[in-house]
């Protein structure tokens, strides 16, 4: 069975690659294409350019729009204490990198600790 073409609003990540920024942008919502009209921050320009030079770039740049040019590279997105590894993938097009880099974990609690409740006064310690 052949495996499945990826598509973007009906165009393949060839044809992607080959759109100028304002037609890429006319494909994506309405956030990302108005982040795009207006233009890109120097700080996204720098970064775009060293994860297009090479792999695993560490960036602090968690608002940068994924471009289809950017398929394929690893980057290392700062989450606030350290940096996270996120490998683009086809399917992350249009959206930002700080998505991929979750700022917050999932808090898990054991059991409470003698004198944490009022219950656990009346407990045996021994």
């Amino acid at each position: 069975m052949a495996k499945k073409v990826f598509t973007y609003k009906g165009k393949t990540l060839d044809e992607l690659s080959t759109l100028s920024r304002d037609e890429l942008a006319a494909l994506f919502d309405s956030r990302a294409r108005r982040t795009m009209m207006r233009g890109y921050p120097e700080e996204w320009k720098k970064a775009e350019a060293k994860i297009l030079a090479k792999d695993r770039v560490k960036t602090h740049a968690r608002e940068l729009i994924i471009l289809p040019r950017m398929v394929g590279k690893t980057v290392l997105v700062h989450n606030g204490k350290e940096f996270k590894e996120v490998r683009i993938q086809e399917e992350m097009i249009g959206q930002r990198l700080g998505e991929f880099a979750l700022t917050r974990n999932n808090v898990r609690h054991s059991n409470p600790g003698v004198g944490a409740t009022r219950s656990s006064s009346a407990a045996s310690v021994r």
